[in-house]
């Protein structure tokens, strides 16, 4: 499938024609979960995962046998006001590390079997400082979408959406904040370790853009305060959803990026699980605003898809319950009480 996306407009178009989970395939799951040789929900939320993934995939049995992760890289003019403790030259710097195979999202993957790529997005190019005028262009957008979109290979099994950009933390308070409200405070975290003075000066930041930008529909929220790696993750969570391949989201930056989708089509997530709640304090209060379930909670905030990677595995483990374990008639097990 390769489509040309050209304005807003198309995008709205795509959002209006999402298809829905399957039915047929939730239906056969729900007759076989009952027929496997456990008691009924013994295997509780692996059960929901199995489920989701049928569902999302519309087949059944699911399969987890091409994972895929894409790792999405930007750099933000925000990042010269002092928000990060680490220099923008930072992001291009762990690029290289991701293609050399030594950061923590490589080890993951190599563990858990899944697929890698890493796309770097103009990295010599920030985006504009959000505190006075949008971050990208609609030309800018539109091509960061784009990228998004066309990243999502054909036959993939799931996608693991992760991040990396010095300063993405702070577009990503900016985005909650003006979609669902609130004192920028509450969502504005230490990202890569502020603290004291910096960390005012970063909730400052967030309050000034969501302040310039006030009023805004949603996917001009993630135009005007985003940058190119979360308007990719964007994409890449519709082309996903039109691909029929269930998602995997990390942590805040990457739950940020895909809420103004859910804003501007409600259900525009349900084909998306959130891997696991960071210790960024937006990121908790974000889940609950998407009234999401996060699969792990263990204080990471790493970024660079870990959190969700990890949590393949969990997806990994529910399919092969699901499709591998006998049923009460083939294993001559009595399921009478």
């Amino acid at each position: 499938m390769t489509l040309t996306i050209s304005t807003l407009d198309d995008i709205s178009a795509l959002l209006a024609r999402l298809p829905e989970a399957d039915p047929a395939a939730s239906a056969a799951v729900a007759a076989r979960e009952p027929r496997l040789t456990k008691p009924a929900g013994s295997l509780g939320r692996l059960e929901d995962l199995s489920a989701w993934m049928a569902a999302w995939q519309g087949r059944h049995p699911p399969r987890f046998d091409h994972p895929v992760a894409r790792i999405f890289a930007g750099n933000h003019g925000v990042a010269a006001l002092g928000v990060s403790a680490f220099p923008a030259e930072v992001t291009v710097q762990m690029v290289a590390n991701f293609q050399h195979g030594g950061a923590a999202i490589n080890q993951l993957c190599r563990t858990f079997g899944i697929d890698l790529d890493v796309i770097a997005l103009d990295l010599d190019r920030p985006t504009a400082d959000f505190t006075q005028e949008p971050a990208l262009d609609p030309a800018g957008f539109l091509a960061a979408f784009q990228s998004g979109f066309d990243s999502v290979p054909e036959g993939a099994d799931l996608l693991v959406l992760g991040e990396m950009g010095i300063g993405n933390t702070t577009p990503a308070a900016a985005i909650a904040c003006a979609l669902h409200g609130g004192d920028p405070a509450d969502w504005t975290g230490r990202g890569t370790g502020v603290a004291g003075s910096a960390l005012t000066r970063k909730i400052e930041v967030v309050a000034a853009g969501v302040a310039r930008h006030r009023g805004l529909a949603p996917l001009e929220i993630l135009r005007a305060l985003g940058g190119r790696e979360l308007v990719a993750l964007a994409g890449a969570t519709v082309a996903a959803r039109l691909r029929r391949v269930p998602v995997l989201l990390d942590g805040y930056v990457v739950t940020a990026a895909v809420a103004p989708l859910e804003a501007a089509r409600p259900g525009a997530l349900d084909h998306c699980q959130i891997g696991h709640v960071s210790a960024e304090p937006g990121h908790r209060r974000l889940v609950a605003a998407l009234g999401k379930n996060p699969l792990l909670d263990f204080g990471l905030r790493l970024g660079e898809g870990s959190g969700a990677a990890l949590a393949a595995g969990l997806v990994k483990a529910a399919v092969a319950c699901h499709t591998g374990m006998a049923t009460f008639d083939e294993a001559g097990v009595s399921d009478q009480g």
